[in-house]
């Protein structure tokens, strides 16, 4: 079993909240590369699934996730509440970046 459980909600029913360690935020932005994204622009035309860029974005969800739960450990806490996931394009018109970014409340239940 992991040692930060992560909990979507604010309120934890049935789990007593012991203490409160502060805001946890992390940021993770990845380049797509070119040939990715003439691929995905080919789709958007024609319909269909973009595997790559689902790949990418579960790899940085996975890392975001870790980072939240190193970020915890350092805050002394074994769970985050109100844990969201974002996703954006931070790129411009002659490159694209991916953006995903979460936060949530570092605490420790008991």
């Amino acid at each position: 079993m992991d040692d930060v459980q992560i909990f979507t909600t604010p309120i934890l029913d049935g789990i007593k909240i012991r203490q409160y360690k502060g805001i946890v935020i992390v940021r993770n932005v990845r380049a797509i590369n070119i040939i990715r994204d003439f691929f995905t622009h080919f789709r958007d035309i024609f319909g269909g699934r973009s595997e790559s860029y689902q790949e990418v974005m579960k790899d940085m969800q996975d890392d975001v996730i870790a980072e939240a739960k190193d970020e915890a450990r350092k805050l002394g806490a074994n769970a985050i509440i109100g844990f969201a996931l974002d996703y954006d394009n931070v790129g411009s018109k002659n490159k694209s970046l991916l953006m995903a970014s979460a936060k949530g409340t570092a605490v420790v239940v008991e």
